[in-house]
């Protein structure tokens, strides 16, 4: 009997998981609602915590985020992997997720679902 591998290969579907909030809305030009937080962090590892929060991308949309003090405030009290957002337009419609996450982490709280509802009223406006 051969010995078994200590690093299987996965096979199939992965528990990998995203939430993805969806607005309706055209661009102008391209990339103009294309934006993703940069975070500012202190400590390492499991202890990490977001001190701050701030938008980059090459557009309007990541200007307006900026300015929004309470929607940064909001991002920064959540955890690193919470407040790493991404808002990428694709054709007719943006979306709005974060990072993938397994079956025992996924789901959205109250305080990411306002973050991403701010976050398309900028889009909308």
């Amino acid at each position: 009997m051969a010995p078994q591998d200590p690093n299987p290969l996965v096979w199939g579907a992965m528990d990998r998981f995203q939430a993805h909030c969806i607005v309706r809305a055209k661009e102008s030009r391209p990339g103009d609602l294309l934006a993703r937080t940069s975070l500012t962090t202190k400590g390492r590892f499991a202890e990490k915590t977001v001190e701050s929060a701030s938008w980059k991308g090459p557009g309007q949309l990541a200007r307006r985020l900026n300015e929004d003090a309470d929607l940064n405030r909001m991002i920064a009290e959540q955890s690193v992997a919470d407040a790493t957002i991404f808002v990428e337009p694709t054709e007719d419609v943006v979306r709005i997720h974060g990072k993938w996450k397994n079956h025992l982490e996924f789901g959205i709280t109250p305080e990411m679902f306002r973050i991403y509802d701010r976050i398309a009223g900028h889009i909308k406006g």
